[in-house]
C-alpha cells in the first residue's frame, strides 16, 4: 500500500472517529481504544503507520445505547452505523461506522454487506471465572459465527458464480437473524452477574487470554494524543498491551509491516488497487 493511499484511509478514519467521539459525548458514553489503535496511540501517538483500521470498545450497556441512538444522529450525514441488525447481509458480531462516500474491498472477505472505510466498534462483556465455561462460551460463539458466515455467503475468495446467485430469500435472512440473536444472547449471558469482575472483547482476533480486562482497567481512562486529536485509553495500557503483544514498543520486522484489511479503495472519484 502506498503512503499516499494509507494517508487517505487514515484521514477518512480519523474523521469517522471524530464523529464517533462527538456522539459518545452527546450520549454520555465512555469508550476506549483497543488493539492496534491502543498500540498506535501509545507507540506512535496516532495510527500505526501501516495499519488500515481503527478499533474502539464500549461496555455492553453503553454499546447497546450507542447502537440504539446513534442512527438518529447520523440520518442526515454521510456516515452509516453498520450492525448485525441494520444490515441484514452483515455477519459480524460487532459494529462498524462507515463513511458512505467511500467503497472498499477487503482481504479474504467477500460478501454482500455494505462497504466503506470504517471504524470498528466492539462490545465488551463479562466472562465467567470457570475455564470450562469460558471454553464452552467461545466455542459456541465461533460455531454460530460459522453458521452466519455460511448463511450470508461470506467467502475467502470471490467466485464468478456468486454474481449469478439469486438474492437471499426472506427465509434465509430470517434464519441468519435467528443465529445472530442466539449469538448475542451467548455474548451477554454473564453480564447481569454482579459477582463477575472480568470482561472481554468476545469478537477479538487475539487468543482468548489476550484481551481480557478487569473492572479497574475499564473504569480508569486517560486521554492520549492521537494524530491531530485525542483518544481515551486505559490508564493501565502497559499491562494490556504487554498481554497482547509482549514487547510492544519494539517495531515488528519490515516484512510484517503490512496492511490487514483493505485491497481496493474508491473515494474522490478515484480507484486505488492495493
Amino acid at each position: 500500500m502506498t503512503d499516499n493511499v494509507i494517508a487517505r484511509i487514515h484521514n477518512v478514519e480519523l474523521n469517522i472517529f471524530k464523529e464517533f467521539t462527538q456522539l459518545t459525548e452527546a450520549l454520555g458514553i465512555k469508550y476506549m481504544a483497543m488493539g492496534g489503535t491502543l498500540l498506535g496511540a501509545v507507540r506512535h501517538q496516532g495510527f500505526i503507520p501501516w495499519d488500515d483500521d481503527m478499533d474502539v470498545g464500549l461496555q455492553r450497556a453503553d454499546y447497546e445505547h450507542f447502537i440504539e441512538q446513534a442512527p438518529h444522529y447520523l440520518n442526515d450525514s454521510h456516515f452509516f452505523l453498520q450492525s448485525p441488525w441494520s444490515d441484514s447481509n452483515y455477519a459480524l458480531s460487532y459494529s462498524k461506522m462507515l463513511d458512505r462516500n467511500t467503497f472498499i474491498e477487503e482481504k479474504n472477505n467477500v460478501n454482500n454487506a455494505r462497504k466503506g472505510v470504517f471504524l470498528d466498534i466492539f462490545p465488551i462483556d463479562k466472562i465467567p471465572v470457570s475455564k470450562d465455561k469460558q471454553r464452552k462460551q467461545i466455542v459456541s460463539l465461533r460455531r454460530l459465527d460459522s453458521r452466519i458466515y455460511l448463511k450470508l455467503r461470506y467467502n475467502v475468495i470471490d467466485n464468478p458464480i456468486r454474481r449469478f446467485q439469486n438474492p437471499l430469500s426472506d427465509e434465509q435472512l430470517q434464519t441468519a437473524w435467528d443465529y445472530k440473536h442466539q449469538r448475542q444472547l451467548l455474548m451477554i449471558k454473564f453480564d447481569d452477574n454482579p459477582n463477575l469482575t472480568s470482561y472481554k472483547n468476545l469478537a477479538s482476533q487475539y487468543s482468548y487470554d489476550k484481551e481480557v480486562f478487569s473492572e479497574d482497567q475499564l473504569a480508569a481512562l486517560i486521554e492520549l494524543p492521537f494524530a491531530d486529536t485525542k483518544i481515551f485509553v486505559p490508564v493501565d495500557y502497559d499491562q494490556i498491551l504487554t498481554a497482547i503483544y509482549g514487547d510492544y514498543m519494539t517495531l515488528p520486522p519490515e516484512a510484517a509491516r503490512t496492511e490487514k484489511h483493505i485491497t481496493r479503495l474508491i473515494m474522490d472519484n478515484q480507484e486505488f488497487i492495493l
